[in-house]
């Protein structure tokens, strides 16, 4: 072998080992500095809680501090339409939810992202179940005599919201359309500062998810009026149920659940899918939302591919009804 033979050969090698080095150690070390997890909604609301929850045994596992960063406005598409620009890195996620992943697809006809498609799915967090919780000062004593006086005074009675197409929006519109009624629609930026405004007595009533009223109930801060399932809460047990109070078909359950930008290699993604689920399985987090009701998801859905496959169907039961009852967010 000549020597300019043996000169090709070594520069083969030694290029062959660099673009080993190149294609591989990317995951080996990531990630090499902190992590954004977006919330599109203001600090306090369910989605912020339960994000904070993840966080802290995320950061643990992944030797990087995993920084929650409120992104608000457009009912939550402000910030998720960041998530879905940045760069595939796995350096910035978020944490959508029924409303920024589903219901917005109905909600907005110029949409800037795709639920479907702009993302990387990596792992549902849970189901949130829904509770209508009033101001301490409303003259209803009951989920039955709520609906009775709401019906009377639909004009003069309002609720707040976390925006326009989120989770609880929807869940007042899907009362709404039940009873037939037509009550004060108030947005906020987030689920946290409607509840402030319902403690302050500055709207009626809300319907939002137990992680962020729960607390709120069990110091009877506020009055529980009706859990939207079929069967009662260990953490609230004297809130009754809609089939109990003579609305069985109000039964409503939010969700949240981490996205990666699209393009995000498979490598990453499922890295901070097995970070997740076993930050599930944390014993601070769990017991915290469990605490907060949340219903955990069973293993067979905690899968990137189980909630590609939940928000698609989620889209197409979502968006009839909005479209039905003919409100937009634009």
């Amino acid at each position: 072998m000549t020597s300019r033979t043996l000169l090709r050969a070594g520069l083969r090698a030694v290029a062959g080992a660099a673009a080993l080095t190149f294609a591989t150690p990317v995951l080996a070390v990531y990630p090499e500095r902190p992590i954004t997890l977006v919330v599109p909604f203001a600090a306090g609301g369910p989605t912020d809680i339960i994000s904070r929850l993840m966080a802290e045994p995320m950061s643990r596992a992944l030797g990087q501090q995993v920084i929650v960063e409120n992104v608000v406005g457009g009912g939550g598409t402000v910030g998720v339409t960041r998530v879905a620009k940045a760069p595939p890195d796995g350096y910035t996620l978020l944490m959508g939810n029924l409303g920024t992943q589903a219901a917005s697809v109905g909600l907005y006809p110029n949409l800037a992202y795709d639920p479907r498609t702009d993302f990387e799915p990596i792992m549902n967090t849970g189901g949130t179940p829904m509770i209508v919780a009033a101001k301490k000062d409303l003259p209803v004593k009951d989920f039955r005599e709520f609906i009775t006086y709401l019906k009377k005074n639909d004009s003069k009675v309002n609720y707040g919201t976390g925006g326009v197409g989120a989770t609880s929006h929807l869940t007042c519109l899907f009362l709404d359309a039940l009873l037939n009624v037509k009550p004060q629609h108030i947005p906020f930026r987030g689920s946290g500062p409607a509840l402030n405004a319902l403690l302050g007595g500055q709207v009626d009533y809300v319907c939002d998810q137990t992680v962020g009223v729960v607390p709120s109930i069990q110091a009877k801060m506020i009055n529980g009026l009706v859990v939207a399932l079929p069967t009662r809460l260990a953490v609230i047990p004297d809130v009754p149920t809609s089939a109990e109070q003579g609305l069985p078909e109000f039964q409503a359950v939010g969700w949240n659940a981490l996205f990666a930008p699209k393009g995000t290699s498979k490598e990453i993604v499922d890295k901070l899918s097995t970070v997740a689920r076993a930050a599930l399985k944390d014993d601070n987090a769990r017991k915290r939302l469990l605490e907060l009701a949340v219903e955990l998801p069973p293993e067979s859905a905690q899968t990137p591919a189980a909630l590609a496959e939940f928000v698609s169907k989620e889209i197409d039961k979502w968006v009839p009804i909005i479209k039905q009852a003919g409100v937009t967010g634009q």
